[in-house]
C-alpha cells in the first residue's frame, strides 16, 4: 500500500515522504494512530496544503522533547524491589515499572518509551537505560535497583 507520512517514523521515513508499506501495517498502526494516509492524489494535494502546519507540529513536539530530555539526561531513579541474598530479584523490574517511578518524579513517560537492552532487570544495581522521548531525542537514565531482603 503507498502511503504519505503525516510525521517522521523510524526506519520508514520523514514528513511528507511516500513510501510503500504492507497493507496491514497501514491499516493497524500508521493510519489509526495518525502517522500516515493513504498516498491518493487528494490526500496528496490536501498534503501539499497542510505541510507547513504539519512541520511546525513536528518542530513543536521535537522541541518540547529536547527539553524534557535536557531534565531527564543523567538522572539517577530508584526502585526497590524484594531480593534474595544472592543479589537476584524475586520477579524482575520492567519497562512499565520505569516509566511508573519515572510519572512519579514528575517525567511523562509511556512504557513504550522505556528501552531495556537486555531484557528486564533481574539483579540488584546500577543499570543503564534509554528513554526515547522523540525518534530523535534519546536519553540515557541509570536505575538503581534497591534490594529489600524478606
Amino acid at each position: 500500500m503507498q502511503i504519505i507520512l503525516l510525521e517522521k517514523v523510524v526506519n520508514l521515513g520523514n514528513l511528507g515522504d511516500i513510501v510503500k508499506v504492507k497493507d496491514g501495517f497501514a491499516r493497524n498502526f500508521l493510519i489509526p494512530q495518525k502517522k500516515a494516509r493513504r498516498a491518493t492524489k487528494d490526500a496528496i494535494a490536501e498534503f501539499e496544503v497542510r505541510r507547513a502546519d504539519l512541520e511546525k507540529i513536528a518542530a513543536e513536539k521535537l522541541a518540547a522533547a529536547t527539553a524534557q530530555g535536557e531534565k531527564l539526561s543523567g538522572q539517577v531513579i530508584q526502585i526497590s524491589q524484594k531480593a534474595g541474598v544472592d543479589g537476584r530479584l524475586f520477579g524482575s523490574v520492567t519497562n512499565f515499572d520505569i516509566a511508573e517511578a519515572l510519572k512519579a518524579q514528575g517525567f511523562v513517560v509511556e512504557k513504550a518509551q522505556v528501552r531495556l537492552p537486555t531484557g528486564p532487570l533481574k539483579l540488584v544495581g546500577e543499570h543503564a537505560v534509554q528513554v526515547g522521548l522523540h525518534t530523535d531525542v534519546l536519553v540515557d537514565v541509570t536505575i538503581a535497583v534497591i534490594g529489600e531482603h524478606a
